[in-house]
């Protein structure tokens, strides 16, 4: 495999520059939790936690944590102007009733046609599918953000899962290391990839036929 790709903190950079002003947010465990430092200028999502705050911004800085304040993955979190706590169970009230306009989660795999699996049984990581079950299909829109392929260079995007599902038909878009896919009509749609990967080598670290539709665009991220 090619050694160009995209950080974490990249594709969280590029996931976050779609995220429209006031939308509602919930950030998965793991890096999706970056996604709260590149908002972008301007505009002020809500970010959402399943433990029950709601308005929560980035990461304090080390040594300033207060602990009292932490996330669904037990990371510290700041609050922002407004902030509000609240029951976990009023706050998966939040995520059933369709309160959230997006859910950014990691995954394992993604099918084409939209198909999550981001848990699995054993002693490493979530050991269980936990609220992403309700956030997948309680969320108007659900992206997911991943490596491309896994550290074996196994495809996670693929034609069928093989792991347990998180999610049935939930995912709309997927932003990877190498490129910026669209699910649609049980297909992959190819919107960006980086500059300096073909199509033929993007498409043979992918596991189902990537479709184009007018042009592709060029996944431009800064350094950080």
């Amino acid at each position: 495999m090619s050694e160009l790709k995209l950080s974490n903190a990249q594709i969280a950079w590029r996931a976050a520059q779609d995220i429209e002003d006031g939308a509602y947010v919930n950030l998965g465990i793991g890096f999706p939790e970056m996604v709260a430092q590149y908002t972008v200028e301007g505009r002020t999502p809500v970010f959402h936690t399943e433990n029950g705050i709601l308005n929560f911004g980035p990461a304090p800085a080390p040594g300033d944590e207060d602990w009292d304040l932490i996330n669904a993955g037990k990371k510290a979190v700041t609050l922002k102007p407004g902030a509000s706590f609240f029951h976990q169970a009023d706050s998966f009230g939040i995520v059933r009733g369709g309160h959230l306009d997006v859910a950014i989660l990691g995954a394992l795999q993604v099918a084409q046609n939209g198909d999550l699996a981001n848990w699995r049984v054993g002693n490493k990581g979530v050991p269980a599918v936990g609220g992403a079950m309700d956030l997948v299909h309680g969320a108007k829109r659900v992206a997911v953000l991943t490596d491309h392929v896994a550290k074996n260079g196994a495809p996670k995007l693929v034609e069928e899962c093989s792991f347990p599902l998180t999610g049935v038909g939930c995912v709309t878009r997927v932003y990877t290391s190498l490129a910026v896919v669209d699910i649609e009509d049980g297909r992959f749609v190819l919107r960006e990839k980086l500059a300096g990967m073909s199509m033929e080598e993007l498409q043979s670290l992918t596991g189902a036929p990537l479709h184009v539709e007018g042009s592709v665009g060029e996944l431009s991220v800064p350094e950080l």
